[in-house]
């Protein structure tokens, strides 16, 4: 369960900025917060703010640290061509003379739910250029106030590996390049504490709808398991059912080819309609679905994923092509102890102010992204705002009213069009 996502010197994010998923003292919706190694953690959030303001941003510095930890043990070596496959540079604020020429830093406080002993880790690492100039991993148990050293990283590539068992050192030091994380190599050198670490940032998803190309093969991709085993078939009609019940089943059609290669069979796949008055039904091609059915059934094994093994899934635009009563249903799925009783997290970016609300969310699960004059982003809970005079957000406000008129911020700042004014 992520505790804390901190990062510094990120796309529009020039200062160090933290989404803290710790829940507040606050009283609303006490049914929201999971008690996990002593703590009390929530496990939604909602991002608010304008076009442009860093949302996505936000979404993106998420991404970039998994997929650095995921995949960096394939970064380094001499072959330089397949090295530029892989990597990507993180991209820094760019407004700034400073920051283009200074490190990326990126770092997370999480439980991981699968461990009886509610460990709590602190891991994060600090890159410049194509270089990797800091990293750390600590831990402690629930009992315990002090973190301890699972292993440090400085500069100069200096290691501190007194929390790995010895007979591993000389594997890490020897193996390590300088674009290389140490828990994606440990991990690879199957070096336990080093993979749980890794294998965390696997348990969480990430889904952008606000890129094209990603959104389009999201859509085409489907269910693990679904063109063979009828129950995971069955299971996603279900799930569908719980917004559309005209749709009864799939059929799954090996189409036509002169080849005989198991490996690139390609298959028809039909949503089965129910016909009126009519036990028959209606084959209709599931690309021909609407957009919302197509991203719900893109969804589909992703929000299985998390509920199964208490990841996080962090989207980008969830309200995108959502009726807004199906987003609130995803939301509640997740804040109902029943349906999520494995404590996953949802994170997404919305503009939708109709869950900008007292009676969905709490004041510490709703966040606010703004960006000022000179391009830097800035971060806060509507738990943590203040107004001019020092006074917080009470619990009766109406939320969504006192977003749009501005009174909390993160709103566009809006001018007539007269560009499209007529002569």
């Amino acid at each position: 369960m992520l505790i804390q996502f901190n990062f510094k010197n990120f796309k529009s994010f020039r200062d160090e900025v933290s989404l803290d998923m710790s829940a507040t003292k606050i009283s609303e919706h006490t049914d929201h917060v999971a008690l996990i190694s002593n703590d009390k953690f929530l496990k939604v959030a909602a991002i608010y703010g304008a076009n442009g303001s860093g949302k996505s941003n936000l979404y993106e510095a998420f991404k970039y640290m998994r997929y650095y930890v995921i995949n960096s043990f394939n970064f380094g070596g001499e072959d330089e061509n397949d090295k530029e496959i892989l990597y990507k540079k993180p991209a820094s604020f760019l407004f700034d003379k400073d920051s283009i020429n200074e490190e990326n830093t990126f770092e997370v406080f999480y439980v991981d739910n699968s461990d009886e002993k509610e460990q709590v880790y602190q891991y994060g690492f600090s890159i410049l250029k194509d270089m990797v100039v800091e990293e750390w991993l600590y831990s402690k148990a629930k009992t315990q106030k002090e973190y301890k050293t699972i292993f440090y990283r400085d500069k100069e590539n200096n290691l501190d590996l007194s929390g790995i068992a010895n007979n591993k050192h000389e594997n890490i030091m020897t193996s390590l390049e300088k674009e290389t994380l140490v828990v994606s190599l440990g991990s690879k050198l199957k070096v336990d504490k080093l993979k749980k670490v890794r294998d965390w940032f696997l348990k969480n998803v990430t889904i952008g709808f606000g890129e094209p190309t990603e959104d389009y093969i999201r859509s085409h991709t489907l269910p693990e398991n679904f063109l063979g085993d009828k129950n995971v078939q069955k299971d996603v009609i279900k799930y569908i059912n719980s917004f559309d019940e005209s749709l009864q089943d799939f059929e799954v059609i090996e189409a036509m080819s002169d080849k005989d290669d198991a490996k690139n069979k390609s298959y028809v796949i039909n949503v089965l309609h129910k016909i009126i008055n009519s036990n028959d039904k209606m084959p209709i091609s599931l690309k021909e679905e609407s957009g919302g059915t197509l991203k719900m059934f893109a969804l589909y094994p992703y929000l299985k994923k998390v509920l199964d093994n208490g990841g996080t899934l962090f989207i980008d635009e969830l309200d995108s092509r959502l009726h807004p009563l199906l987003m609130r249903n995803i939301i509640l799925t997740f804040l109902n102890p029943e349906t999520n009783a494995n404590n996953a997290q949802l994170i997404f970016t919305t503009h939708d102010v109709w869950h900008f609300s007292n009676d969905l969310l709490r004041r510490d699960e709703i966040w606010l992204i703004e960006k000022n004059n000179d391009g830097i982003s800035s971060l806060y809970s509507l738990a943590e705002f203040k107004d001019d005079e020092g006074n917080k957000v009470r619990k009766d406000e109406s939320y969504a009213k006192n977003y749009l008129t501005g009174f909390y911020g993160a709103i566009p700042s809006l001018k007539p069009l007269n560009i499209l004014k007529g002569d």
